[in-house]
Protein backbone atom coordinates (compact mmCIF):
# COMPACT_ATOMS: atom_id res chain seq x y z
CA UNK A 1 0.00 0.00 0.00
CA UNK A 2 1.02 3.25 -0.90
CA UNK A 3 2.55 5.66 1.98
CA UNK A 4 1.87 9.26 1.96
CA UNK A 5 4.70 11.64 3.69
CA UNK A 6 3.80 15.41 4.02
CA UNK A 7 7.56 17.32 4.42
CA UNK A 8 7.43 20.95 4.92
CA UNK A 9 9.71 23.55 5.59
CA UNK A 10 9.82 27.30 6.23
CA UNK A 11 10.32 30.33 4.47
CA UNK A 12 12.43 33.69 5.14
CA UNK A 13 12.14 35.09 8.54
CA UNK A 14 13.05 38.64 10.32
CA UNK A 15 16.41 37.16 11.68
CA UNK A 16 17.02 34.88 8.37
CA UNK A 17 16.69 35.61 4.77
CA UNK A 18 17.55 32.96 3.52
CA UNK A 19 16.53 29.86 5.31
CA UNK A 20 17.59 26.14 3.88
CA UNK A 21 14.62 24.15 5.71
CA UNK A 22 12.23 25.65 2.22
CA UNK A 23 14.83 23.80 -0.23
CA UNK A 24 15.40 20.88 1.77
CA UNK A 25 11.22 20.27 2.32
CA UNK A 26 10.77 20.41 -1.74
CA UNK A 27 14.58 19.01 -2.71
CA UNK A 28 13.03 15.62 -0.81
CA UNK A 29 9.80 15.74 -1.80
CA UNK A 30 11.45 15.29 -5.39
CA UNK A 31 14.23 13.19 -4.96
CA UNK A 32 13.43 9.99 -7.35
CA UNK A 33 15.38 6.94 -5.12
CA UNK A 34 14.00 3.23 -6.11
CA UNK A 35 13.56 3.35 -1.74
CA UNK A 36 11.07 5.98 -2.43
CA UNK A 37 8.60 3.92 -4.93
CA UNK A 38 5.06 3.76 -3.28
CA UNK A 39 5.47 6.62 -1.37
CA UNK A 40 3.66 9.66 -2.46
CA UNK A 41 5.62 12.44 -1.34
CA UNK A 42 3.99 16.12 -0.79
CA UNK A 43 6.30 18.83 -0.50
CA UNK A 44 5.37 22.38 1.21
CA UNK A 45 6.49 25.54 2.35
CA UNK A 46 5.20 27.79 4.92
CA UNK A 47 5.47 31.25 5.28
CA UNK A 48 6.82 31.60 8.61
CA UNK A 49 3.56 33.27 9.71
CA UNK A 50 1.60 31.67 12.99
CA UNK A 51 -1.68 32.47 10.27
CA UNK A 52 -0.34 30.37 7.45
CA UNK A 53 0.35 27.52 10.42
CA UNK A 54 -2.95 27.55 11.56
CA UNK A 55 -4.46 27.85 8.31
CA UNK A 56 -2.80 25.81 5.98
CA UNK A 57 -1.85 22.93 7.83
CA UNK A 58 -5.45 21.63 8.59
CA UNK A 59 -5.94 21.70 5.04
CA UNK A 60 -2.88 19.89 3.95
CA UNK A 61 -3.58 17.39 6.54
CA UNK A 62 -7.46 17.02 5.44
CA UNK A 63 -6.50 16.84 1.45
CA UNK A 64 -3.37 14.74 1.30
CA UNK A 65 -4.25 12.33 4.74
CA UNK A 66 -0.54 11.92 5.21
CA UNK A 67 0.86 8.59 7.40
CA UNK A 68 4.02 10.39 8.19
CA UNK A 69 4.52 14.44 8.62
CA UNK A 70 8.37 15.25 8.47
CA UNK A 71 8.50 18.73 9.70
CA UNK A 72 11.55 21.19 9.44
CA UNK A 73 12.63 24.21 10.47
CA UNK A 74 15.93 26.55 10.57
CA UNK A 75 17.66 26.74 14.02
CA UNK A 76 20.37 29.95 13.48
CA UNK A 77 22.79 29.06 16.13
CA UNK A 78 23.22 25.01 16.32
CA UNK A 79 25.36 23.35 14.36
CA UNK A 80 24.11 20.43 13.68
CA UNK A 81 20.66 18.68 13.28
CA UNK A 82 18.26 18.54 16.06
CA UNK A 83 15.49 16.24 16.36
CA UNK A 84 12.57 17.29 17.98
CA UNK A 85 11.33 15.06 20.73
CA UNK A 86 8.51 17.00 21.81
CA UNK A 87 6.75 20.55 21.46
CA UNK A 88 6.35 22.94 23.96
CA UNK A 89 2.57 24.83 24.59
CA UNK A 90 4.04 28.58 24.47
CA UNK A 91 4.82 31.45 22.02
CA UNK A 92 7.12 33.93 22.20
CA UNK A 93 5.41 37.58 23.11
CA UNK A 94 8.62 38.82 21.84
CA UNK A 95 9.57 37.50 18.43
CA UNK A 96 7.64 38.51 15.21
CA UNK A 97 6.76 36.59 12.53
CA UNK A 98 7.33 37.07 8.84
CA UNK A 99 4.53 38.87 8.35
CA UNK A 100 5.89 41.32 11.78
CA UNK A 101 3.07 39.92 14.22
CA UNK A 102 3.44 38.53 17.48
CA UNK A 103 0.96 36.45 18.54
CA UNK A 104 -1.52 37.59 21.57
CA UNK A 105 -1.82 34.62 23.54
CA UNK A 106 1.71 33.02 24.97
CA UNK A 107 0.28 29.51 24.98
CA UNK A 108 -0.44 27.41 22.00
CA UNK A 109 -4.02 26.20 23.05
CA UNK A 110 -5.12 27.31 26.33
CA UNK A 111 -5.91 25.01 29.01
CA UNK A 112 -3.65 22.11 27.39
CA UNK A 113 -0.76 20.50 28.85
CA UNK A 114 2.32 22.67 28.94
CA UNK A 115 4.57 19.94 26.53
CA UNK A 116 3.16 17.56 23.63
CA UNK A 117 5.36 14.37 23.03
CA UNK A 118 6.26 13.69 19.41
CA UNK A 119 5.30 10.67 17.63
CA UNK A 120 8.46 9.00 16.15
CA UNK A 121 11.24 6.44 16.52
CA UNK A 122 13.86 9.48 17.39
CA UNK A 123 16.97 7.37 18.38
CA UNK A 124 16.84 5.69 15.40
CA UNK A 125 16.03 9.35 13.24
CA UNK A 126 19.57 10.66 14.65
CA UNK A 127 21.25 7.52 13.88
CA UNK A 128 20.25 7.92 10.25
CA UNK A 129 21.38 11.01 10.03
CA UNK A 130 25.22 10.45 11.40
CA UNK A 131 24.76 7.63 9.41
CA UNK A 132 24.91 10.04 6.68
CA UNK A 133 27.71 11.70 7.55
CA UNK A 134 25.32 14.52 9.17
CA UNK A 135 25.87 15.49 13.15
CA UNK A 136 22.56 15.27 14.87
CA UNK A 137 21.20 14.86 18.52
CA UNK A 138 17.93 14.75 20.11
CA UNK A 139 16.50 18.02 21.25
CA UNK A 140 13.71 18.41 24.52
CA UNK A 141 13.21 22.03 23.86
CA UNK A 142 11.66 23.14 20.07
CA UNK A 143 11.56 26.69 20.84
CA UNK A 144 9.18 29.22 21.29
CA UNK A 145 8.75 30.42 17.65
CA UNK A 146 7.09 28.67 14.50
CA UNK A 147 8.69 26.06 14.44
CA UNK A 148 7.45 25.02 17.59
CA UNK A 149 4.06 26.44 17.28
CA UNK A 150 3.84 24.29 13.49
CA UNK A 151 4.96 20.98 15.70
CA UNK A 152 2.64 22.11 18.23
CA UNK A 153 -0.43 22.24 15.56
CA UNK A 154 0.58 18.83 14.14
CA UNK A 155 0.58 17.01 16.63
CA UNK A 156 -2.90 18.36 17.88
CA UNK A 157 -4.30 17.38 14.50
CA UNK A 158 -3.04 14.06 14.56
CA UNK A 159 -4.75 13.49 17.86
CA UNK A 160 -7.36 13.40 15.94
CA UNK A 161 -6.34 12.82 12.56
CA UNK A 162 -4.09 10.35 12.77
CA UNK A 163 -0.66 10.31 11.56
CA UNK A 164 1.35 7.75 12.53
CA UNK A 165 4.44 9.68 12.65
CA UNK A 166 4.75 13.42 13.82
CA UNK A 167 8.12 14.69 14.04
CA UNK A 168 9.85 18.39 13.69
CA UNK A 169 13.79 18.49 12.71
CA UNK A 170 15.63 21.82 13.32
CA UNK A 171 18.60 22.08 10.84
CA UNK A 172 21.36 24.34 10.59
CA UNK A 173 22.30 27.34 8.73
CA UNK A 174 24.14 26.19 5.44
CA UNK A 175 28.04 27.45 3.90
CA UNK A 176 26.22 28.64 0.60
CA UNK A 177 29.60 30.72 -0.02
CA UNK A 178 33.33 28.41 -1.03
CA UNK A 179 35.45 27.33 1.96
CA UNK A 180 38.18 29.95 2.59
CA UNK A 181 41.44 28.46 3.97
CA UNK A 182 40.92 27.25 7.82
CA UNK A 183 37.42 28.28 7.43
CA UNK A 184 35.44 25.75 8.95
CA UNK A 185 33.64 23.11 7.31
CA UNK A 186 30.42 23.76 8.16
CA UNK A 187 27.20 22.07 6.35
CA UNK A 188 26.26 22.38 2.56
CA UNK A 189 22.65 21.93 0.98
CA UNK A 190 23.77 18.55 -0.26
CA UNK A 191 24.62 17.60 3.42
CA UNK A 192 21.29 18.87 4.73
CA UNK A 193 19.50 16.55 1.65
CA UNK A 194 21.73 13.14 2.18
CA UNK A 195 20.55 13.47 5.77
CA UNK A 196 17.15 14.31 5.32
CA UNK A 197 16.32 11.68 2.61
CA UNK A 198 18.41 9.07 5.81
CA UNK A 199 15.70 10.36 8.00
CA UNK A 200 12.48 9.92 5.85
CA UNK A 201 13.81 6.29 4.98
CA UNK A 202 13.86 5.90 8.60
CA UNK A 203 10.37 6.82 8.85
CA UNK A 204 9.21 5.07 6.59
CA UNK A 205 11.01 1.42 7.58
CA UNK A 206 9.14 2.03 10.91
CA UNK A 207 5.62 3.14 9.20
CA UNK A 208 5.90 -0.22 7.41
CA UNK A 209 6.14 -2.00 10.54
CA UNK A 210 3.58 -0.19 12.36
CA UNK A 211 -0.66 -1.72 11.47
CA UNK A 212 -1.65 2.43 12.31
CA UNK A 213 0.09 3.68 9.75
CA UNK A 214 -1.86 1.91 7.04
CA UNK A 215 -5.33 2.14 8.59
CA UNK A 216 -5.57 6.10 8.20
CA UNK A 217 -4.73 5.38 4.50
CA UNK A 218 -6.58 6.89 1.73
CA UNK A 219 -8.71 4.49 -0.11
CA UNK A 220 -7.43 5.67 -3.14
CA UNK A 221 -3.38 6.01 -2.04
CA UNK A 222 -3.00 2.46 -4.50
CA UNK A 223 -3.91 4.94 -7.39
CA UNK A 224 -0.90 7.41 -6.68
CA UNK A 225 1.90 7.31 -9.34
CA UNK A 226 5.53 6.19 -7.75
CA UNK A 227 8.01 8.26 -7.44
CA UNK A 228 4.96 10.69 -6.95
CA UNK A 229 6.67 14.17 -5.42
CA UNK A 230 4.76 17.39 -5.57
CA UNK A 231 5.87 20.25 -3.91
CA UNK A 232 3.40 23.46 -3.04
CA UNK A 233 4.07 27.08 -2.61
CA UNK A 234 3.28 29.43 0.53
CA UNK A 235 -0.80 29.82 0.81
CA UNK A 236 -1.30 26.22 -0.74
Amino acid sequence: MTLTVLITGFGPFPRAPFNPSAALAHGLARLRRPAFAEVRRVGHVFATCYEAVDEELPALLSRHRPQIVLMFGLATRTPFLRVETRARNVRSPILPDAAGRTPADRRNAAGAASVAAGRAPFVRLVTAARAARVPARLSRHAGAYLCNALYWRALEQAAARGPAFVVFVHVPQIRRAPRRRGEARGLTAADLLRAGEAVLRALLAAARREPRAFASAPATAAAAPSHSGTAERHGS
